[in-house]
């Protein structure tokens, strides 16, 4: 939906805020109203506002300080460490378009990214290959190494926790995901969305990240609120900005997750919009942590009445490896 000027629509999407504690300390009536709230979100707009995880905000304020002096150095510093889509290590400025996944041509997004991956290398020399290699941690970035493995530690337990709430919604066993995720691949991105000082004046279509879903299983996010923010895609309204509450983190299910419900729940299409003109050097930052599952999962639909939609059986890494080449800027 737009405006009459042809502007997004600004009003927010009706994304609950699900309090976690009444699920992991209430009884079954409890539980059962906090499972129901889930699945009702997920069959909209695919986003949950998560409180009640236990995530320290002084975690987070301290790995971002750790990650901006990095960011901010001069670029020939930062391309020691650079990485290919999918890699270990710093994404420069155009190496994603991350709405070529869903068939658009925009360009390149208006972001930095030091990203990480599974510290545990896999029995499967194969596996091994195309999945794991040690993690690159800037000397630069004083004290981010244990940060973030203080903050991977945290989201690997929310997410087996959220994960679990997740196969009760659906209406299946506990361990009807949390199964699958024995030895996951994972995914962690600190994304940096500096202003048009850095970045320059937008292009037509440009934007900090572009229109698209995630790819897995289930986004934790810890994001910032601006004018240059996230945006929500539902289809009762439009394009509309995400709701912020600075205690919650943002949780969205991705396209292996849809698939394995039928299309049940929805993957959150979402974008993160361009520095804004009216606050040029605004300059953002989020943590994005991917849960995935462990190589070779075979992600099958759900069937009626639970799934709408019988997809044909993926291998969940398959999947994985071609959306992140289908992003990657040549």
């Amino acid at each position: 939906m737009t405006t009459s000027s042809g502007e997004p629509a600004r009003d927010e999407p009706r994304i609950p805020t699900i309090d976690l504690r009444p699920w992991l300390t209430g009884g079954p009536a409890d539980r059962a109203a906090v499972a129901r709230t889930v699945d009702r979100a997920l069959r909209t707009a695919g986003f949950l506002l998560v409180t009640g995880h236990g995530v320290d905000p002084a975690l987070r304020t301290r790995i971002r300080a750790a990650a901006r002096a990095f960011f901010t150095l001069p670029a020939p510093v930062k391309e020691r460490y650079a990485a290919k889509v999918g890699g270990r290590g710093w994404l420069g400025p155009g190496a994603e378009a991350n709405a070529y996944s869903e068939g658009t041509e925009t360009p390149p997004d208006l972001k930095e990214s030091l990203t990480f991956a599974t510290d545990r290398p896999f029995d499967d020399p194969a596996v091994n290959a195309e999945w794991y290699e040690p993690n690159v941690w800037p000397a630069e970035a004083a004290g981010l190494k244990a940060l973030c493995a203080d903050y991977l530690s945290r989201m690997e337990e929310l997410t087996n926790r959220l994960l679990t709430l997740l196969g009760e919604a659906l209406g299946e066993e506990p361990d009807f995901f949390t199964r699958h995720m024995s030895h996951p691949t994972y995914g962690f991105n600190i994304n940096w969305y500096p202003g048009t000082d850095v970045v320059g004046t937008p292009r037509p279509g440009q934007f900090r990240i572009g229109p698209h879903t995630d790819f897995g299983t289930v986004t934790v996010l810890d994001r910032q609120s601006g004018k240059g923010g996230l945006q929500v895609f539902t289809d009762a309204g439009g394009w509309a900005d995400a709701p912020y509450d600075p205690d919650a983190l943002t949780v969205n299910i991705g396209d292996l997750m849809a698939r394995w419900t039928g299309d049940r729940w929805r993957s959150g299409r979402h974008r993160v919009l361009p520095p804004p003109a009216d606050a040029p050097a605004e300059e953002l930052m989020s943590l994005v942590y991917f849960g995935e599952c462990t190589p070779g999962t075979l992600v099958e639909s759900v069937p009626a009445p639970v799934g709408r939609v019988a997809y044909e059986p993926v291998d969940s890494h398959t999947y994985l490896r071609a959306k992140l080449d289908s992003i990657t800027v040549a």
